[in-house]
Parts: C-alpha cells; structure tokens; sequence
C-alpha cells in the first residue's frame, strides 16, 4: 500500500509540474503576472512568496493549476500583463505550453533510459519475461524467468516456437506446459482466455528482453521515435473510442492509475519511468482535444477570435465551458465506475 501510494504521488507529480511548469514558463517568459503556481489541489501544505508569485504545495496531489492574472477579462487586475490583454499568438503559446511538455518530459525519460540501458529489444528465447496478472499462466504459478521447454510435449527452442503453437488453440482447451526455473524442471496446465484487445485467446505471458548499447545521439533520436510511435497508437486508440463504444470499459481513472503505478513500481523504478512517459504522452494527447476547460478547448476559442478579430463574449464562453465541465464530469464518473469494477469487484 504505501509503494502503491508514493508511485502515484511521484507519477501524479511529475507529470502535473511538468505540465504546469510549460504554462508558467511560457507566461513569464510572454510578460504576463502569475500570482500563483500550485502543484495539488486543496489546503496548502507548503507555500513560500518569491517575487511576485506564490509556490504552493496543496494537500490533494492530483491536478495543479497557475493562477495567471487577467485569465477572466472583466477581472483583469494586471493591466497590459493580463492575459487577456497580450496579443493572440501570445496567449496560444501559454495555453499549448502544458500539452508541449507532456511530449517533452517522454522523450527526455526515454532518452535516459536509453542512455543508460540501451534499446529494449525481444529475446528470442523460449524464456518468460512477464506473468500478466489475471490470466492462466499466473494462476498456474508460472513465474518470470522461467524457460518454456515443450508445449503438449512438443519441444521449443525459441519464443517463436512457442507463440507459434498456441496459435489456434481456442479459449477453454488445455495446455501442458513444460519448463524450467533454476535447475528444476515443471509442469503445469495453463487454460487460454479470450482477450477483447488482442482479439484471441491467450495464456498471459509476455517473452524478455534484452539490451542494446546506445550512444547518446542513437539514444535521443531512438527517444524522439518511441514517443512518435505510442503518440500515433494513442491518437489511433482514442479514436477507436469513438468508433466502437464497447471498448471503453478500458477506460481507466484516478483509482485504476494509482493501481497500475503501484504494480508498475513493483518491478522497479525504470519500469515505473515507463510508466510515467506513457500517462505524459496521454495527458498532452487528452488536453489537446477541442473540449471546452481543456487546454485544446481554449487554444479553439483564441483560434475564433484570432479568425473574427476579437473574442467570444462571455455569455458564449460560459455555456461552452459548462459543456465542457459535464462532458468531463459525465467521463471522470464512467472511468471511476470503470476503476470500482476492475478493481474491487473482479
């Protein structure tokens, strides 16, 4: 329990100081007033003046926000260092600079990760990397590590070998797996279960891997592609949403991520790094998108007046942001119901 809640406190705080940072940068840098910059939500735990901004820590580590002047133009008390009073282009660079960081911090942890192990590259050998809780394999005992030797007395030598023979096989029908831990041999009977994201049944094993050496240059631009990569499959995924329905019983909110960080930090820190870079990528990906309240939301309001040559009143700026509000809501409690199921009831 308290490794599944410092994962999260560490996984939450980063990527919120890391998107936050990107919107107080920006301002500053832009000649705005930022009275305060918060990591958290709630009763402030720590909070020190230094110049004419305040630093807070608050109690709740799940959000944070910058309390920029003159973000509500009829309450601009900054004068020409509002934010309403800087031109368009300004503005857009502030509202984007949150988002531009969560693809930022990726690549930077990716790169580290390189750097300092090399490119993660599929063994090809017959041995078990990772035991995916929940499926057959686990049940059965199986463990990472353990080298698969013959499948219904059918001998392996390769993880090819051994996916290639579980092809086919249909949900319910057993398995006899033999394998190897240490110096002992075993056997155990594993039973496939039909997965809906990998469309066909599996025992729930992953292969290991293995590491490739890097230098510095091959490790950024390595960096800079895994990110590309995962973007374009988040961006393919979030659309698959909308075209099938069915599938957002994947959704996970707050209570599944904090369980994930916790069974990620279980297998050690740079996993956890992993873990980290993915949920960024995710949360730029979801503030960019044209909801109202969303950063996405806002930089489509600054398009509109930038198009029109001036803003939305304020009549039309508070019902969509309504919109938006409930659209988030109506998600956040179907993610939450998503995270009680998988969670508690499974």
């Amino acid at each position: 329990m308290i490794l599944t809640i410092a994962s999260a406190v560490f996984v939450f705080g980063l990527l919120v100081l890391v998107h936050e940072f990107g919107h107080f940068i920006t301002a500053k840098m832009t000649g705005m007033r930022v009275d305060e910059f918060a990591i958290g939500f709630g009763p402030k735990l720590i909070s020190r003046k230094h110049g004419e901004t305040v630093y807070s820590l608050r109690a709740i580590p799940l959000g944070g926000f910058n309390d920029i002047a003159g973000m509500d133009p009829e309450n601009n008390t900054a004068g020409e260092r509002g934010f309403c009073a800087k031109p368009v282009l300004s503005r857009m660079i502030v509202i984007l600079a949150g988002a531009t960081m969560n693809f930022i911090l990726p690549i930077l942890l990716f790169f580290a990760i390189f750097s300092a192990l090399g490119e993660v590259k599929p063994s090809t050998e017959p041995v078990i990397g990772e035991v995916i809780a929940g499926f057959s394999a686990e049940k059965a005992g199986l463990k990472a590590d353990d080298r698969i030797l013959s499948v219904n007395g059918q001998a392996v030598t390769t993880w090819n070998e051994f996916t290639d023979k579980l092809k086919g096989v249909e949900e319910g029908q057993n398995i006899l797996l033999q394998y190897k831990r240490g110096e002992e041999i075993g056997e155990v009977t594993v039973t496939p279960q039909f997965d809906k994201r990998a469309n066909r049944a599996l025992v729930g094993v992953q292969n290991s891997v293995v590491y490739e050496d890097r230098s510095f240059p091959e490790a950024f631009v390595l960096a800079v592609n895994h990110t590309e990569e995962i973007t374009v499959a988040m961006i393919e995924a979030i659309a698959g949403l909308f075209k099938n329905p069915e599938q957002t019983d994947q959704l996970a909110g707050p209570i599944g991520i904090v369980q994930m960080s916790g069974q990620v930090a279980e297998r050690g820190f740079i996993p956890l790094l992993n873990f980290a870079a993915l949920l960024s990528i995710n949360l730029g990906i979801v503030n960019l998108l044209p909801v109202p309240v969303l950063d996405g939301g806002h930089f489509v309001n600054l398009f509109i007046e930038a198009v029109r040559g001036k803003p939305l009143g304020s009549k039309a700026v508070a019902y969509t942001q309504r919109v938006g509000i409930a659209l988030l809501l109506m998600l956040m409690i179907f993610a939450t119901k998503n995270d009680i199921v998988r969670v508690f009831l499974k």
